[in-house]
């Protein structure tokens, strides 16, 4: 298991200045969140910005993940839009270039996967057709992503069309054999009440690519800091590691960049302890979680 950190969370810096400070924190892998500020597909500079940030994660040895997820880089005005379920062919296909954007990105940085989401199931839409448009939108992401060697993952999220694991399931069955990966949101699992975090993990160890880690009640979406939520962190890591999962493992606290130095910090002093006892195969710590 790889220890890493979303980027989502330093909003507020500059992409090479928060990949440094996470190396110093002790961080081996950063989520990469492509956005205004970091790897936009609109801004002139990415180019350069991509050579730079390859040597910097070389010359520190840290892995990479690229993350879709950022909420105005495509329409100013709808969170999250236009995605492979928009109403227009065009909205979709606007998508459908970001997603080969990023899978350029990944390939040329080398990362570990490109994690994507379903987006918002738009009525009059009926069920079915949305999972058929939206698996027939991902077939193409998916070729795409085979012709660069990069693994994709899917992460169910909470409003979405899939938002859950078992939709993952229903979704990964319609498209059989074409290469698509979960990415996990501990915190989703635990908000949508899917069952114990630990079974859910063990039933889709074959599958999982990426993990996302934060605290969360039931019930309520919202990314907390380590020990404000219910979860057990020492049943999770225990899970993962039963599961052999090697992967990397990103702290999302997306609503944490006013703070985010301090945020990753405390992130990182409260997961480490767990990590390491579990390494060593001695008792769990008696940190909260």
């Amino acid at each position: 298991m790889i220890l890493g950190y979303n980027t989502n969370g330093l909003a507020h810096h500059d992409l090479l200045d928060a990949v440094r400070l996470l190396a110093e924190i002790g961080y081996r892998s950063v989520a990469i969140t492509i956005d205004h500020n970091a790897l936009s597909p609109r801004s002139s500079n990415s180019p350069k910005q991509r050579v730079r940030l390859r040597r910097l994660l070389e010359r520190l040895g840290m892995h990479s993940a690229i993350e879709t997820g950022a909420r105005y880089l495509l329409d100013p005005r709808r969170k999250h839009e236009p995605t492979l379920l928009s109403p227009t062919a065009a909205e979709r296909a606007r998508r459908l270039e970001f997603y080969r954007y990023a899978i350029d990105c990944a390939a040329e940085l080398q990362s570990h996967c490109v994690s994507l989401f379903s987006g918002v199931w738009h009525q009059p839409l009926a069920e079915a057709d949305a999972m058929q448009l939206l698996a027939d939108g991902l077939a193409q992401v998916l070729q795409y992503a085979a012709s660069r060697n990069v693994t994709v993952g899917l992460e169910p999220e909470p409003g979405m069309f899939i938002d859950t694991v078992a939709r993952f399931m229903q979704l990964h069955q319609r498209l059989g054999d074409q290469g698509l990966w979960l990415t996990l949101d501990i915190g989703h699992v635990h908000c949508l009440g899917e069952g114990p975090i630990h079974e859910v993990i063990s039933c889709t160890a074959s599958l999982l690519v990426n993990v996302h880690l934060e605290d969360m009640r039931a019930g309520v979406h919202e990314h907390l800091m380590f020990g404000e939520g219910e979860i057990d962190f020492r049943a999770v890591f225990g899970a993962l590691q039963a599961a052999a999962y090697t992967g990397p493992i990103h702290v999302e606290l997306s609503r944490h960049s006013h703070q985010a130095p301090e945020a990753a910090r405390k992130a990182m002093a409260f997961l480490q302890p767990i990590i390491a006892q579990l390494a060593a195969g001695g008792p769990q710590p008696t940190t909260g979680g």
